[in-house]
């Protein structure tokens, strides 16, 4: 049997040795930072060492002052003793505060009014019926008020006056009825049957009167006069209690 003649393989070749890298952009780095000098050494001191004690003494002169304007602000307030059950007692603040002007003065205690749940008047309003009582005040009270078991003290006619004329005499005429003493009044405001649409627009503004803003602290309930003393055309009114002050 004839042999195969067997051919000498030889090794394989290496691959041809690149004599310089295909990128290599840090190659010299090394020599480089060598060849730099290093920075002197008053450069080498940290910028934030040099500024602290600058910084720290701004930053203590600052809360000084906020301390200051904080004691200035806080010089009238008064501190509450504690409640062994953690109520706070409410103190009741004059209608008028100094520094405020008279229009922010109602702006504000209206605000205070309707979070604590005073100026929810319960309101019933037809065309020919109106009826307002402040919360807490028994419902009782306005039935009597419309069947006129009360005697009327003063009266105010608004016929023939404009909403802001009737406005400033309404404020007037109850604000003096109520520091004079007198607890039931008529206000007549008509029916607005010569207004545009016959709409009594007088009637619909002495309801809001009466029901918010400063008069409402004023008044117990309101609710509209018996047909023989003007029906649908007047309202009666009854007043609270005028507080003497001590």
């Amino acid at each position: 049997m004839a042999r195969r003649k067997r051919r000498n393989r030889q090794p394989p070749l290496p691959p041809p040795r690149r004599e310089e890298p295909f990128h290599a952009p840090f190659h010299d780095l090394k020599e480089s930072l060598q060849q730099v000098s290093s920075p002197p050494t008053s450069v080498s001191v940290p910028l934030a060492a040099t500024t602290a004690p600058k910084e720290t003494e701004q930053s203590r002169r600052h809360e000084q002052q906020e301390r200051a304007l904080f004691l200035a602000a806080m010089a009238d307030v008064e501190r509450l003793t504690p409640d062994p059950h953690g109520r706070v007692e409410k103190r009741h603040q004059p209608l008028l505060r100094s520094g405020l002007n008279p229009d922010e003065d109602v702006g504000l205690t209206d605000l205070r009014d309707f979070v604590e749940g005073r100026s929810a008047f319960t309101i019933q309003y037809t065309d020919e019926y109106m009826e307002g009582i402040a919360p807490g005040v028994d419902w009782r009270l306005t039935q009597r008020l419309h069947h006129g078991d009360y005697t009327i003290q003063a009266q105010l006619d608004l016929h023939g006056y404009t909403v802001e004329e009737a406005k400033d005499m309404v404020h007037r005429f109850l604000t003096n009825a109520y520091t004079t003493g007198r607890r039931c009044v008529r206000l007549i405001h008509g029916r607005g049957r010569n207004s545009t649409d016959n709409r009594p627009v007088l009637k619909e503004c002495v309801q809001t009167w009466l029901s918010q803003g400063r008069l409402s602290r004023l008044v117990l309930a309101f609710v509209t006069a018996p047909v023989h003393d003007g029906g649908a055309g007047a309202v009666y009114v009854m007043l609270r209690r005028a507080t003497r002050a001590k």
